[in-house]
């Protein structure tokens, strides 16, 4: 019996050493934890309170135990709280999530509130109830979320497209940049593969600079992208590799910026300049050219004077007449390639329009038809012939281009009177009276969403390297400069026409001159100087002024014009040169020409058809100015001209 006793005390001294052993162990395990650990009763007062609750809400276990728990939370959350925990309390429900009680604050002894996220649980023991809280500091998880939603924001500020994809192209961000710029939203775009989103068939450039950035931590250049809608599009772009905490690769952080305005302006610029240079040869030439032709044309004029069959004097007009026609192609070339103008005048439309037809028989495809049909007594329009002669071919042009396989381009030109109502229904219109020339072809027409740009700068709807954008626009301006408005009509598959509404003047111009008249005024046996270095030039001019009584020395140069003006001081009555010559030119010779003599007559001449030129010739004091070629009598007009005026 004893024995029975004696073992019967040991085992339960055993049991509560165990009891005692558990207890201490389950304590030491409490105050181990990270998480703050509190139990209180069912009147909320702390019955637990662990190390990592003291070092939490800086307040030691002694001073917190039998405290209500109301103490470390703020006051505007208590009730709340209270509330909480006793609905909790009746549920029976043994544990509720971390971080589902949602925004949870506490208060720490020094007054400072924080967030946390908490799990609560009960538990019965001895007929009473207990709530345990474990409660998570997340002050500096919330600093680094605000972080990151700031960050995001500023992200979504910007333009560019940003976004940050896994190594096996999967999209992990996509900024409202990268929304703009493709069209896809972000949630559309996150998860997807980049490579099926914004990435044409070939998508050896993207392997290229992925492979790149993997290998050098960062890539930056130029990648074809394509839209939602299916437009393509050229970015630039600026890749960097992103790795984890122990150094491997683990994503890839793009910004892409759309710079297909960009690339297409510079595109512009450079056929821009090469319009330019183009420009500044042809230049060259038709001064070439011209210098080639002005002999011709004047030598062909002095034989019509003195050839006396009709077989010959045909022959020598139609020499005459295919010379002004070259002539007249060198002008126009140079208008439409470099924009030469002229002064506003009294312009007769018929001529322009017959003048574009010419050129457009002689250049356009056979399978382009040409028709014209030009009103009777047309009225005149005050304006630049060179500019307007532009605007025509600038629409016969895009008629062309309208039209690949062919079709029937008309020029059609009337007089028209444009009343109120009209000009109302019509962009820039007034009231009047105006000349209408309407360009129409029956190629593809244009669609109805293009039609409100077609006159805006760089806007076409041409490949690349086959328009400018600028045709249209230069038209508009053209004809808004001289007071007038165009109007369109087109529609897909029917064709354009451009109508172009020009004021017009109420004086007629006189038509066009005919034939080369004879009875030419003569001189009197002056002696003229003239100075060019074509040989050929200088020696038709001065036969031709020969034959109409006057004299003439020849120079090749402005140097030796010098010398010859010297030599005759006192006798020389005009001077004739040119103003692009070696050794001397044609400033630096008037100059010269001017100080020996303030009172001389002097006509240059160019065969290069620029304004700047003739400005030159303005500024250096001359009398009159021809362009080359010149006809013999351009030549003696101008020379009478000069003779009889007094300076």
């Amino acid at each position: 019996m004893m024995s029975e006793l004696k073992k019967h005390v040991s085992q339960r001294q055993s049991t509560k050493t165990e009891l005692q052993q558990n207890a201490e162990r389950l304590a030491g395990i409490i105050d181990s934890a990270m998480d703050a650990i509190i139990t209180v009763d069912a009147g909320h007062r702390i019955t637990l309170f662990n190390t990592s609750a003291e070092k939490m809400f800086l307040c030691s276990a002694s001073q917190a135990l039998g405290q209500s728990l109301d103490r470390f939370i703020p006051s505007r959350f208590r009730e709340d709280h209270d509330r909480h925990i006793d609905v909790f309390g009746t549920t029976h429900a043994t544990r509720r999530s971390m971080g589902s009680l949602g925004a949870v604050y506490g208060l720490r002894a020094n007054g400072e509130e924080f967030p946390v996220e908490a799990s609560i649980s009960q538990l019965e023991s001895g007929g009473e109830k207990f709530f345990t809280v474990i409660l998570r500091d997340i002050t500096e998880r919330r600093r680094v979320e605000e972080k990151l939603v700031e960050q995001a924001a500023l992200l979504d500020q910007t333009h560019d497209a940003i976004m940050v994809r896994t190594l096996d192209h999967r999209i992990l961000f996509w900024n409202r940049g990268a929304e703009t710029t493709y069209g896809w939203g972000a949630d559309e775009a996150n998860g997807r593969d980049i490579r099926e989103l914004i990435y044409p068939s070939d998508r050896s450039s993207f392997d290229e600079a992925e492979r790149i950035v993997i290998e050098r931590g960062a890539w930056s250049g130029e990648l074809e992208h394509v839209t939602s809608d299916g437009r393509a599009i050229i970015s630039e772009c600026r890749w960097s590799l992103l790795r984890d905490a122990t150094g491997q690769p683990k994503s890839i952080l793009s910004f892409n910026t759309d710079i297909t305005e960009q690339k297409k302006l510079e595109m512009k610029f450079l056929r821009a300049q090469r319009m330019e240079s183009i420009g500044t040869l042809a230049g060259g030439i038709a001064h070439d050219l011209n210098n080639i032709l002005a002999p011709i044309l004047m030598a062909v004029q002095m034989l019509e004077l003195k050839a006396n069959d009709d077989s010959s004097r045909r022959m020598l007009e139609m020499l005459r007449t295919n010379t002004e026609r070259g002539s007249d192609m060198i002008k126009q070339i140079l208008s439409f390639a470099r924009g030469v103008s002229g002064d506003r005048v009294a312009v007769q439309a018929k001529h322009l329009i017959k003048d574009v037809v010419k050129i457009l028989k002689e250049t356009f495809p056979r399978s382009v038809t040409i028709h014209y049909k030009i009103a009777g007594e047309l009225s005149v329009i005050n304006g630049d012939a060179t500019q307007l002669h532009q605007v025509l071919m600038n629409l016969c042009v895009n008629a062309r281009d309208a039209m690949p396989t062919g079709g029937t381009l008309t020029i059609e030109a009337e007089n028209t009177e444009v009343d109120k109502a009209a000009a109302e229904m019509m962009m820039g219109a007034e009231p009047g009276h105006y000349v209408r020339i309407s360009v129409i072809d029956t190629g593809a027409g244009i669609a109805r969403e293009h039609l409100d740009r077609i006159f805006d700068p760089f806007f076409t709807t041409k490949d690349i390297g086959k328009g400018t954008g600028l045709g249209l626009s230069t038209v508009s301006g053209i004809v808004k400069s001289h007071e007038g408005f165009v109007d369109v009509n087109s529609e897909v598959g029917k064709g354009s026409r451009f109508t172009l509404f020009l004021p017009a003047l109420q004086s007629q111009l006189p038509e066009e001159a005919g034939d080369i008249k004879f009875g030419l005024p003569a001189g009197h046996g002056e002696l003229v100087l003239i100075v060019d270095d074509e040989q050929a030039i200088r020696e038709i001019t001065r036969t031709t002024l020969e034959a109409f009584n006057y004299r003439a020395v020849t120079a090749n140069d402005g140097a030796q014009a010098v010398a010859l003006f010297a030599r005759h001081s006192g006798e020389v009555k005009a001077v004739i040169t040119d103003m692009m010559m070696p050794v001397m030119d044609g400033a630096a010779l008037i100059a010269a020409l001017r100080t020996l003599d303030p009172q001389i007559k002097i006509i240059a001449s160019s065969g290069h058809y620029a304004e700047g030129k003739i400005t030159e010739a303005a500024n250096a004091g001359v009398n009159s100015f021809l362009i080359k070629p010149y006809t013999a009598e351009d030549l003696l007009k101008a020379l009478a001209d000069v003779l009889s005026s007094v300076k």
